[in-house]
């Protein structure tokens, strides 16, 4: 029996003088440890998630909390069945995430009010309360909160225009935001401080935590929570209240399930049911069906000679 795997979220907002170097030492150190994943480092701190074994996962975060500037680190970890991630990036950006505000936001100095997930819980019933999906337009398909707003977005970077031409009418109301683990959250609530909006509170640990508190259980969670590996999806709702929300692409069934193209020059996700993965082989137009390089034959002849 092959051995139990775990994945790791985390970020920290923090001074890196080097990020360069840093990168570089940190990418060595990964590959010898045997993790695979993606993380990102820039001058204002740390984002990545990995994947490893138990040995590999502990040794780890041992080791980065052994760093002052991350000795407060905090990881959210998931137990899965094998690796989630095929190879080991580490990359040196401008930002952990590429918002490109006007006026830049350091989220230690300015960041909105945080909420544990049962403070989170009781804000979200609050009827006069406007609660703001901090992600892309594509993850809140798939899944969100009971009545969030959807951002009209297709990256971080499109969200101050949006703010701006939509929201402007609510900096008077109590606002709620919500993202992925939470790091989204972190600038994009004090962007909405700087922008005049007056009560702002955002998801601690983010929707990953809020699964897994066992008093809120992912209550008032519809449908399943996108995540940039392997998985794609993972359940978050875990009371009999869990609902399906999105629809498959081909034949507009309710589905929670997302795919990759099989023609790899597309590689576009979509919504798609069993059915019609195998009908349509998991291309989503005519042209990738017949795309000389579509893989779907491929990965299904290797998949059934495992």
């Amino acid at each position: 029996m092959s051995e139990k795997m775990r994945v790791l979220l985390y970020y920290k907002y923090v001074s890196i003088e080097d990020p360069e170097s840093f990168k570089e030492e940190h990418l060595k150190f990964c590959k010898e440890l045997g993790l695979l994943g993606r993380i990102i480092v820039a001058p204002e701190g740390i984002n990545g998630t990995v994947s490893g074994t138990y040995e590999q996962t502990e040794m780890y975060m041992d080791h980065l909390k052994k760093d002052p500037r991350f000795a407060d680190i905090v990881f959210k970890i998931d137990e899965v069945e094998e690796h989630t991630f095929k190879k080991m990036f580490v990359r040196h950006k401008k930002e952990l995430v590429t918002w490109r505000f006007d006026e830049d936001v350091n989220p230690n100095q300015l960041s909105g009010r945080r909420l544990s997930p049962k403070e989170f819980y009781e804000a979200l019933q609050d009827e006069d309360v406007i609660v703001i999906d901090g992600r892309n337009d594509y993850e809140y398909e798939i899944g969100h909160f009971r009545g969030a707003i959807k951002p009209d977005v297709k990256a971080s970077r499109d969200f101050p225009k949006w703010v701006r031409e939509n929201l402007s009418e609510f900096k008077d109301k109590k606002v709620l935001t919500y993202c992925t683990g939470g790091i989204r959250c972190e600038k994009f609530s004090g962007f909405l401080m700087q922008e005049g909006f007056k009560d702002v509170s955002q998801l601690e640990g983010g929707i990953v935590t809020y699964g897994k508190d066992p008093e809120v259980q992912g209550r008032l969670w519809d449908g399943k929570c996108y995540v940039f590996d392997e998985r794609i999806a993972v359940p978050i709702n875990r009371t009999e209240e869990d609902t399906v929300v999105s629809k498959c692409y081909y034949c507009g069934k309710l589905e929670d399930r997302y795919v990759n193209c099989a023609n790899p020059e597309c590689n576009k996700q979509h919504v798609c049911c069993t059915e019609c993965e195998i009908k349509h082989k998991r291309s989503c137009s005519k042209e990738c069906l017949d795309h000389p390089r579509n893989r779907y034959e491929t990965e299904s002849k290797e998949q059934h000679s495992i």
